[in-house]
């Protein structure tokens, strides 16, 4: 988790939501990624898509039994969903958010029996530092607007 901690500062660094993720297998990291839709101008660049492909190059293919995401935020739709298909056994996250989470807050989507992949999710993991990187972003984009 502190190195998913590490990618949210990477973020908050080139102006994005300070979101990182890392995901590991075997105990050894095979993706990484931080939250890149400013500096990409891509709605999809999440933290945790770009962790979770980054994996699968990593280990050659979409499936990822076996990896455990670490996350700083709870993940939105897009991300819960994606983890869903890439059968990815479980998730660790930091703080939720309620406006957009996707693991309990607002919808649950990884522990949904409709689905044919469920995922063990773990939370509030490292939940006070997430949060305040996060207060930190959003305090400075206050600042600037007044």
């Amino acid at each position: 988790m502190r190195e998913a901690l590490a990618e949210a500062e990477r973020a908050l660094a080139h102006g994005d939501v300070p979101v990182g993720a890392v995901a590991v297998g075997d105990g050894v990291i095979v993706g990484r990624g931080h939250n890149r839709k400013e500096v990409d101008a891509d709605p999809t660049a999440h933290a945790e898509m770009i962790a979770l492909r980054e994996a699968a190059r990593t280990l050659g293919g979409w499936r990822l039994g076996g990896v455990t995401l670490y996350c700083t935020l709870e993940p939105c739709p897009m991300c819960a969903g994606a983890m869903v298909a890439a059968r990815l056994p479980r998730l660790v996250y930091g703080a939720d958010d309620p406006k957009a989470g996707a693991a309990g807050s607002v919808v649950e989507l990884l522990r949904d029996s409709r689905f044919n992949h469920q995922v063990i999710v773990t939370r509030g993991v490292l939940a006070e530092e997430s949060q305040a990187l996060l207060e930190r972003f959003f305090a400075g984009l206050r600042r600037k607007t007044e």
